[in-house]
């Protein structure tokens, strides 16, 4: 019997002897001023543009975290569609020796100013955009989607497609060029080259804009030819 008390102590201390606690991972704390400047200064330089003043207006996150010891890295993730101003939810990746420690969703809010043309009074269709009826002025493009106007040269002596309200910025699909030539016009053909210079007279069979390309009929030999509209008389014909 005593032979088996000692053989059932000798077993357990045996046993007892090789339980190792192991000592706890060494770890570190990321404040939440470092969070916030990452997500931050990511905000500020994501599309920099030097025509846009950008300001970061919202990021929603708080609190410290606790991350294993070692080599970190952060990663600021967008969606794919965002433009970088107004409102969005990104994600923020911690990497600590190159493993993914922490995967934090975040929704941020910033502010983008910058040069856009702005209707001075309400502008109906069919008007043609004179001077005195815009301006220019900065305005935050969170709040203005769509093709924003932002030289007023673009703007001046456009027709209106669809209505504008006043105080409003222009949107650039909102316009249309004026026609300069009509159907049924009569037009000088121009076709030249670096040797060769020949012109003619056409009638225009549809309405088009400085740029646009008419279908012109030569007066001389009946045919029809693709024309670019230079001005109020005239097209020009490449080759």
């Amino acid at each position: 019997m005593r032979k088996s008390f000692k053989y059932i102590a000798v077993l357990l201390s045996l046993t007892f002897a090789h339980i190792v606690f192991a000592a706890p991972s060494p770890s570190v704390i990321v404040k939440e001023q470092k969070i916030r400047a990452v997500m931050g200064e990511y905000l500020v330089k994501m599309k920099e543009n030097p025509d846009i003043q950008k300001r970061v207006r919202h990021i929603g996150y708080s609190g410290d975290i606790t991350i294993p010891d070692g080599e970190t890295e952060f990663e600021v993730v967008a969606p794919r569609q965002w433009e970088g101003w107004g409102k969005a939810t990104l994600a923020l990746i911690i990497r600590v020796n190159d493993r993914v420690e922490k995967n934090i969703s975040i929704p941020v809010e910033v502010e983008a100013l910058t040069n856009m043309v702005v209707t001075v009074r309400p502008l109906e269709r069919g008007e043609i955009v004179d001077a005195s009826d815009i301006s220019l002025q900065k305005r935050d493009l969170a709040t203005a989607p769509g093709k924003i106007s932002r030289n007023l040269a673009d703007v001046v002596g456009k027709k209106v497609r669809i209505g504008i309200r006043g105080n409003a910025p222009v949107r650039s699909d909102y316009l249309e060029k004026q026609p300069l030539v009509k159907s049924g016009q009569n037009v000088t053909i121009i076709a030249e080259n670096d040797m060769l210079k020949i012109t003619a007279v056409g009638r225009v069979k549809n309405p088009g804009a400085e740029g646009d390309l008419v279908t012109v009929q030569n007066l001389g030999s009946l045919k029809d030819v693709q024309a670019r509209v230079v001005d109020a008389g005239t097209v020009r014909v490449e080759f």
